[in-house]
């Protein structure tokens, strides 16, 4: 049984603004600069004390990313604690200031996440990616029920194994301290078959809407190509013809629609079309 966790009042004068994400903002300790803080935006209240316990988790299982500390609150919205890690900077943010480099970050996220991927974690600890996505396709309603079959019959059908997945593997999620490397928003963390995270990547180079690109990973659509036309050859082998792994992850990447549209509330057609070989009659 899950212990009963209680937000720890934090005065936000102690806490000085460093930026925001999708889903909430981020400040750094006045006084202390090992502490970083992770506000939600408000309204969540449950999301950022599930995120508190499963990084302690995947940090306890040897995970490189952030040491978190307390489940906290201001008064209004709810967040967490963590160890800051400082001289810091996001792949996303690398690329984007240094495009020529684009090879090189390309390739070390590359081998960063065969690592991850190659993680063997206690299956009784975190929750199989195979659950989770039968849950968000159940609670998206812009599928028909033969889509729907279609869909969890493609997931089912994926390899079983008890490796680690980030969940999330977008290169905004990984951070480069000096000759250090993190995960970070580790909140659904999981384990599986890696191309249920690989297809993230891809997703973020191809599906996703340029603008969205350039403001959320800080870097033109062009460049995300090319981020992931270094990636794919060092996680998959060079010997591999492109193309192939592309039509291997393509669908993987499509079934981030399913929690696209229950998001958005409204079917997502540039998603969709990764699904094709999976919906097609």
């Amino acid at each position: 049984m899950e212990e009963d966790i209680k937000a720890i009042p934090v005065d936000m004068a102690d806490y000085v603004y460093a930026g925001e994400g999708a889903n909430g903002e981020s400040y750094f300790h006045r006084y202390d600069p090992d502490v970083m803080l992770k506000l939600y935006y408000p309204g969540k209240v449950q999301q950022p004390l599930d995120e508190m316990r499963i990084a302690r988790k995947v940090f306890e299982a040897g995970i490189p990313s952030p040491e978190p500390g307390d489940y906290v609150t201001d008064g209004t919205r709810y967040g967490v604690r963590f160890r800051r890690i400082r001289d810091k900077v996001s792949f996303a943010r690398a690329v984007g200031d240094h495009p020529e480099d684009v090879v090189r970050y390309g390739e070390e996220f590359a081998a960063m996440c065969r690592k991850l991927h190659g993680t063997h974690v206690d299956t009784t600890v975190f929750e199989c990616v195979k659950d989770r996505y039968f849950r968000q396709l159940g609670e998206n309603p812009f599928f028909t029920a033969r889509e729907k079959d279609r869909l969890a019959r493609f997931i089912q059908d994926a390899p079983d194994t008890d490796t680690a997945l980030h969940g999330d593997l977008q290169f905004g999620n990984a951070l480069i301290s000096g000759e250090k490397r993190y995960f970070i928003d580790l909140g659904d963390f999981c384990y599986g078959y890696p191309l249920f995270d690989i297809g993230m990547v891809y997703c973020t180079a191809f599906i996703s809407e340029k603008d969205f690109v350039r403001e959320a990973f800080h870097m033109e659509p062009a460049t995300a190509v090319r981020f992931w036309q270094a990636f794919a050859p060092v996680y998959f082998g060079q010997d591999r013809p492109l193309r192939d792994i592309e039509n291997e992850v393509r669908p993987f990447a499509g079934l981030k629609t399913i929690l696209v549209e229950r998001d958005m509330g409204r079917p997502m057609p540039t998603f969709r079309k990764a699904l094709k070989p999976i919906l097609q009659p």
